[in-house]
């Protein structure tokens, strides 16, 4: 009676613990073989009654099932519970690379940054933030700027004119103009903005850039003001000490005119695309203003003088932030931009 019991059992068993299509009916079947109260502890039980003779095979038998069930019941087990876990991370998955949903937190652009801590440095020192249209007259833009129509600057300016006679501006000198009109004399501006000159684009040159023009006018102001001026700006800017040359420049608007270089901090001095191979970088023409511009903002330049300045800010903030190619600034790629 057990020898039979056993054998059906030997060929039942497996296949119910193997075909059990749940968790839950695979708890059943545990139960129902190799639970306490289960068929096999049973049989177990009923072993005394057996015959001494046939006693030890039987037990090896019911042994070897309870073994193999127990591996099979794990086995079984261990599956389902890979599959619930599987339907879980599919349905919570989270892929770390894509942005997150939702609006995304914005950032300032390293120009706006840069900017900014400039506007703050200047106006700690007395000066006032101007601005002026992008579209300018040629006035502002060039004659008032002891420019005219004949001079050759106008060459070195390519520019794009507009079907009114107007022109996008080259530079923000015309708000240093407008400012001496507005306020007069004593008079400390920078005027931050946009311009625009018909460059070829390559890695050091864009046709839409920004730059930063400063202006001082008081009595008795001298090269040496603007020298003052000047090493706090590059101090500020870089907040580090940095490899600088005066030398002279012309610039129609000032007179004396310098330009002063920043030896590369993209390359250190060897020479690179970004300062074309020179191992310097123009970054800041400033001079004493000419008396022809004092005139057209409405200054006597017999009782007033100053100094004025320009800042290539695009290329400033290459400088700083170790960039060697300017088309990444306008580029719009929030991948480079999120840097910042």
């Amino acid at each position: 009676m057990l020898d039979s019991t056993l054998t059906d059992l030997e060929a039942r068993a497996p296949a119910l613990i193997r075909q059990a299509a749940s968790p839950e009916a695979l708890e059943a079947a545990r139960v129902e073989i190799l639970g306490r109260k289960g068929t096999l502890a049973a049989l177990g039980k009923d072993m005394g009654k057996l015959d001494p003779r046939i006693r030890a095979d039987f037990g090896k038998r019911l042994n070897a099932l309870k073994r193999d069930l127990e591996e099979a019941y794990e086995a079984k087990k261990a599956g389902f519970e890979r599959a619930a876990l599987d339907a879980r991370l599919a349905s919570e998955w989270v892929d770390l690379t894509l942005p997150s949903p939702g609006v995304r937190p914005g950032k300032l652009h390293p120009l706006t940054q840069i900017q900014r801590e400039l506007e703050e440095y200047f106006t700690s020192l007395g000066f006032a933030i101007v601005d002026g249209p992008e579209v300018e007259t040629e006035w502002y833009n060039f004659d008032a700027l002891n420019i005219p129509s004949t001079h050759p600057a106008r060459d070195a300016q390519d520019t794009f004119w507009l079907a009114d006679g107007n022109v996008l501006r080259t530079h923000t000198s015309p708000v240093q103009v407008r400012a001496m009109e507005k306020f007069g004399p004593p008079l400390r501006i920078i005027a931050p903005g946009r311009v625009f000159r018909n460059e070829e684009v390559d890695a050091s040159h864009e046709h839409t850039f920004y730059q930063l023009e400063g202006m001082m006018v008081d009595r008795d102001v001298s090269i040496a003001h603007m020298l003052y001026f000047m090493k706090g700006l590059l101090s500020a800017i870089f907040q580090r000490d940095v490899t600088a040359r005066l030398r002279p420049g012309f610039f129609p608007f000032v007179e004396p005119g310098f330009e002063l270089d920043i030896q590369c901090l993209i390359c250190g001095g060897p020479g690179c695309p970004v300062c074309k191979q020179s191992g310097w970088v123009e970054l800041l023409p400033c001079g004493l203003v000419h008396p022809n511009v004092l005139r057209a903002g409405g200054i006597d330049p017999d009782q007033w003088g100053g100094f004025a300045f320009g800042l290539g800010l695009t290329r400033l903030v290459m400088m700083r932030y170790g960039i060697d190619d300017i088309r990444l600034l306008a580029g719009g790629d929030l991948r480079f931009l999120s840097q910042f």
